[in-house]
C-alpha cells in the first residue's frame, strides 16, 4: 500500500510564492511616478505591439510586470468591468479603489485555487484634480494590494531600481526632470549601468491639465526624445497623443481596446480568459451584494 502524498498548506504557498516571484524577476521593471501634473508610467519595453502599459478608463491607467498573456487578460477584464460600470451606473463611479479591490480578490482567488498563480504585478493609477487626490495601488501575485506614495516599482530587479529613486527622485519636479531620473534607476538595475535608448521604452502619462475627459496619452517619438535630452520647454504642451505632432498623428484611435467607448452598450468583442472574466463577475456580484451601488466608492 502506498503512502499518500501530503504537502502542508504552508510549504503548498511557499512553493507557489517562489514560482511566482521567479517568473516576475526574469522580466524588466515597470516604475509609475507622480510629477507635478499628473502621473509617469515608464518601462523598458522594446515591443510597440505588446504593451505593458495601457489607459482602462477616463483618468485611470494599468501597468504591469511579468507573463504577457495572463496580465493581458487581467487588463482586458478590468476594461470590460470599467467600461460596465461607467456605462450602467456613471463614469464618476469608475475609481482605481475600485478597480484594485476588484483585481486584488481576482488575483487571490486564482493564487490559492488554480492550478497554478498567476506570474503577475499590476500597477492601477489614477490621476486626481489635485496631486494629493492621486492614487497608486500595486497589486501582488497573490493578491496583496499596497497604496503607494510618490513611486513604485514593480518586476524584474524592482529593489535596485527602488534604490537608485530613493535617492534621486525629488517629489513634485516637472515631467521631464522625473522622466530622466526614471529611465536612470531603470538603467541601474544590476552591476554596470545602462543607457535605455528611447526606441526601447514604453512611456505613458495621466496628465491632470488635460481638457478632455480622458487623461491618458502615450509619450513617443520626437516628444519622448525631446523630455530626454533635457531640451528646454520639451514638456509644456504634449500632443494630443503624446509625440508633438497634434491629434492627426494618432495612433490609438478612439474605438481602440484601450480606450473604450462607454457612450454604447459594452460589447463581448475580444474576450479575455472566461475563467478570468467568470472569477471577476463573482467579485462584481458580491459587491453588488454589499451596498447595491459603486457610487460610495
Amino acid at each position: 500500500m502506498s503512502t499518500p502524498f501530503y504537502v502542508s498548506p504552508e510549504q503548498l504557498m511557499k512553493d507557489r510564492a517562489d514560482y511566482a516571484r521567479k517568473g516576475i524577476a526574469r522580466g524588466r521593471s515597470v516604475a509609475v511616478l507622480a510629477y507635478d501634473d499628473g502621473i509617469l508610467l515608464v518601462g523598458e519595453n522594446p515591443s510597440r505591439a505588446l504593451h505593458k502599459i495601457s489607459e482602462v478608463y477616463d483618468r485611470i491607467a494599468f501597468a504591469a510586470a511579468g507573463k504577457y498573456n495572463e496580465y493581458e487578460n487581467l487588463r482586458q477584464a478590468g476594461v470590460r468591468v470599467a467600461d460596465t460600470r461607467g456605462y450602467l451606473y456613471d463614469r464618476r463611479d469608475v475609481s482605481g479603489r475600485g478597480l484594485a479591490n476588484v483585481y486584488a480578490q481576482t488575483l487571490g482567488t486564482i493564487f490559492s485555487e488554480a492550478s497554478k498563480p498567476y506570474e503577475v504585478e499590476l500597477i492601477i493609477a489614477e490621476v486626481g484634480d489635485r496631486p494629493e487626490d492621486d492614487q497608486i495601488y500595486r497589486l501582488t501575485y497573490d493578491g496583496s494590494v499596497a497604496d503607494a506614495q510618490d513611486f513604485v516599482v514593480m518586476g524584474g530587479p524592482a529593489e535596485a531600481v527602488s534604490t537608485v529613486l530613493k535617492r534621486t527622485y525629488v517629489a513634485g519636479a516637472t515631467l521631464g526632470e522625473v522622466l530622466r531620473v526614471a529611465v536612470d534607476a531603470l538603467g541601474r538595475d544590476g552591476t554596470e549601468p545602462r543607457t535605455i535608448a528611447p526606441n526601447q521604452l514604453e512611456v505613458a502619462v495621466l496628465d491632470r491639465n488635460r481638457k478632455q475627459e480622458r487623461k491618458f496619452r502615450r509619450v513617443t517619438g520626437a516628444q519622448l526624445a525631446r523630455l530626454l535630452s533635457d531640451e528646454p520647454g520639451a514638456g509644456d504642451e504634449l500632443g494630443e497623443n503624446g509625440n508633438g505632432e497634434g491629434p492627426e498623428a494618432s495612433a490609438e484611435p478612439a474605438g481602440s481596446a484601450e480606450a473604450p467607448d462607454t457612450t454604447a452598450a459594452p460589447t463581448a468583442a475580444a474576450d479575455p480568459d472566461t475563467d478570468v472574466i467568470d472569477l471577476i463577475d463573482e467579485v462584481l456580484d458580491e459587491e453588488g451584494g454589499q451596498d447595491g451601488s459603486t457610487a460610495q466608492e
